[in-house]
C-alpha cells in the first residue's frame, strides 16, 4: 500500500575509498607502496594518515573568488546598458521636464557602479552569498538576488547622495541601472552556480563526509546524497556498530569511539549524524568529539518532535519551560491566502475553459463512462470532501475496492495515461478551490480509509489537515507524489506549513507549471 522511507538492501563489500592525500605523501606512496599504514583495532579499514588543510580547499576559494568577479563583472556591464540605454531613449519630452540634466559620458557616472560594487561586495558577503556549496533553486536564487540588489541600489543612491551632493545623474539611468542589475546579477549567478554543482558532480571543490549512524535515517541520507551529486558531498565511510561491513557500498569505519581517528585519518571535512533516536547525551557526546577535530557538523533531528510548531521559551518560578504554538493560518495571512485561491481558481477557469472542454470530449470518445470522477478525500480539520478529477481509469477500476495508484497501473484508459503523467486529470480541482474546499497549495488529500491507516503509523501525521489539501504542494515539486514513501511526504508538508509565506506559495505555484509545461513531474502516474 505505501513505502517505508528504505528499503533494506543487501550490505556490500567494496574496497575502501583511499584517503585524500597531500603531494608529498602522494610521492612517498609512489616510493614505498603500503608504507605509514596501520589497521584499527577493530580490524576494520584503515588508511594513511593525512594532514588537515588549514585553508579552504582550493576549489571552494576559487568558486567563491569567481563569483566576485562574476557579481563585478555583470554590475558594470548593467551601469553601461543602462546608460546606454537611457542615451537612447532620452526625448525632447525629458530633456524638458528635467533640463539641467544632460548624460555624458559613462566615464563621468563612475561613482555610480563604483560605490554600488562595494555596497554590492558587503552586503552579498554579509548574507553568504559566496558560500554557496550546495545547489539553491533558481527560484530561490531570483528572489534573493532581486531583493539584496534593490537594497543595494537604495544605499548606493542614500551613499552618493550624502557624499557627493553636487552630483547629479538621470532618474531614467538609475532606473535602468536598477532593473538590468537584477537581471543580470541572476543570469551571471545562475550560469555559475551550473558550472559549480557540474564541476561538483565531478568530485571537485566537493566535501568529504562521515556520516554517523547507519539504520533507516542513516541510509535516507545516504540515498539522498548519492542521487544527487551536486550536493558536493562524497561519503568516505559510515560509524555504525552493524557488523556488516559497509552499506549501500560504503564502508563501515569503526564506531563511535573511533570517531577522532576516523577524521583524522580520512580528513573529514563534514559530520552527518543521522541518530534521531539518540539520547541527548549520547548525541551531546558525539557532536563534542566531533567538534575537538575542527569538522563542519550537521544533525538530522527527531523531525516530527517539533515540526510544524513554534517553540518559545517561558518560566515556572525560574525554571524554563518550552511552549508549543500550533502555526496553522490565521488572521490577515489566512485571508491572503483565500483571496490568491479565490483569484487564481477564477482566472485558471476562465483562462483555461476551452481547454477543459476539449478534455472532457476526448475523455467521452477514448472509453464509456462519466468524464469527472468524483471520490471522497480529507481536508481541513480532517474534515471529508468530494475531490473532482477527470476520469483516467476504468469505469470498473475500483470495482473490487480502491488500490494505489502504481507505474504503468493497468487501470488507466490509453488517454487516462497521458493526462495523468501530465497532471491534466487534477484541473477540475480548480472548482473545488473555488468552492473553499482545497487551496491551491497546500497537502495533497488522501482518502480516508488511508488516512486512518496513516495516522497509526506516521507520527504527527494529523498535523496535515491543520491546512486546506491543494492542488499542489512542497512534497509534490519535490517529486514526492505516487508510489513514494508517506513518511516522507509527512515531513515536506510539515515543513510547508510551519513555514508558509505568500512568496513560498508563488514559489510552489511557478515550479509546478514549469515541471508541467517541461514534462519533469516526478512519480506522476
Amino acid at each position: 500500500m505505501w513505502k517505508t522511507p528504505v528499503q533494506p538492501t543487501p550490505d556490500l563489500e567494496e574496497p575502501l575509498p583511499e584517503p585524500r592525500q597531500s603531494a608529498t605523501a602522494a610521492e612517498e606512496d609512489l616510493t614505498a607502496a603500503g608504507e605509514g599504514t596501520f589497521s584499527s583495532p577493530n580490524g576494520r579499514y584503515s588508511a594513511p594518515r593525512g594532514q588537515r588543510p588549514g585553508v579552504p580547499k582550493r576549489a571552494q576559494l576559487l568558486f567563491a573568488l569567481s563569483l566576485v568577479v562574476v557579481d563585478l563583472g555583470c554590475t558594470w556591464l548593467a551601469f553601461f546598458l543602462a546608460h546606454r540605454l537611457t542615451e537612447m531613449n532620452l526625448t525632447p519630452r525629458l530633456m524638458e521636464l528635467q533640463p539641467d540634466i544632460i548624460v555624458g559620458p559613462f566615464l563621468e557616472f563612475l561613482p555610480l557602479p563604483l560605490t554600488q560594487s562595494l555596497v554590492l561586495l558587503s552586503l552579498f558577503s554579509s548574507q553568504r552569498m559566496y558560500q554557496r556549496r550546495r545547489p539553491l533553486g533558481h527560484l530561490d536564487e531570483i528572489f534573493r538576488t532581486a531583493k539584496l540588489t534593490t537594497l543595494c541600489t537604495l544605499l548606493t543612491v542614500a551613499l552618493v547622495s550624502l557624499f557627493l551632493r553636487d552630483f547629479v545623474y538621470h532618474r531614467t539611468f538609475l532606473g535602468y541601472a536598477w532593473l538590468l542589475n537584477i537581471v543580470i546579477l541572476t543570469v551571471g549567478r545562475t550560469l555559475h552556480a551550473q558550472i559549480q554543482w557540474n564541476a561538483q558532480a565531478r568530485g571537485i571543490g566537493g566535501d568529504r563526509v562521515l556520516l554517523i549512524g547507519g539504520g533507516d535515517s542513516g541510509r535516507m541520507i545516504l540515498q539522498r546524497v548519492q542521487a544527487n551529486p551536486k550536493l558536493g558531498f562524497q561519503v568516505i565511510g559510515i560509524v555504525d556498530n552493524s557488523s556488516t561491513r559497509s552499506i549501500l557500498n560504503v564502508p563501515i569505519l569503526g564506531s563511535v569511539a573511533d570517531i577522532p581517528r576516523i577524521i583524522d585519518e580520512f580528513e573529514v571535512d563534514e559530520v552527518i549524524i543521522a541518530l534521531p533516536e539518540s539520547t541527548h547525551q549520547e548525541l551531546i557526546g558525539i557532536i563534542s568529539l566531533c567538534e575537538r577535530e575542527k569538522v563542519g557538523i550537521r544533525v538530522l533531528p527527531d523531525a516530527f518532535g517539533i515540526m510544524a510548531s513554534e517553540v518559545t521559551i517561558g518560566y515556572l518560578g525560574g525554571l524554563p519551560l518550552v511552549t508549543v504554538r500550533d502555526v496553522a493560518l490565521q488572521g490577515w495571512r489566512l485571508t491572503l491566502k483565500r483571496g490568491m485561491d479565490l483569484v487564481g481558481s477564477a482566472i485558471g477557469l476562465v483562462v483555461l475553459s476551452p481547454f477543459l472542454m476539449l478534455v472532457a470530449l476526448l475523455i467521452k470518445l477514448d472509453s464509456p463512462g462519466p468524464v469527472f470522477y468524483t471520490h471522497e478525500r480529507m481536508g481541513l480539520d480532517a474534515k471529508s470532501f468530494k475531490i473532482l478529477k477527470f476520469r483516467s481509469m476504468r469505469e470498473d477500476a475500483e470495482r473490487s475496492g480502491p488500490g494505489w495508484t502504481v507505474e504503468n497501473d493497468p487501470r488507466r484508459t490509453k488517454l487516462g495515461a497521458f493526462i495523468r503523467r501530465a497532471n491534466i486529470d487534477e484541473l477540475p480541482q480548480l472548482i473545488n478551490v473555488l468552492f473553499g474546499e482545497m487551496s491551491l497549495v497546500g497537502p495533497r488529500p488522501e482518502r480516508p480509509v488511508y488516512v486512518e491507516q496513516f495516522r497509526q503509523m506516521i507520527p504527527r501525521y494529523m498535523d496535515r489537515h491543520r491546512e486546506k489539501a491543494g492542488m499542489t504542494g512542497w512534497a509534490a515539486v519535490n517529486g514526492l507524489r505516487g508510489d513514494t514513501s508517506i513518511e516522507e511526504r509527512t515531513k515536506y508538508d510539515l515543513w510547508y506549513i510551519e513555514n508558509w509565506s505568500l512568496a513560498l506559495d508563488i514559489k510552489i505555484i511557478i515550479r509546478t507549471l514549469g515541471q508541467w509545461l517541461l514534462g519533469t513531474n516526478k512519480n506522476a502516474y
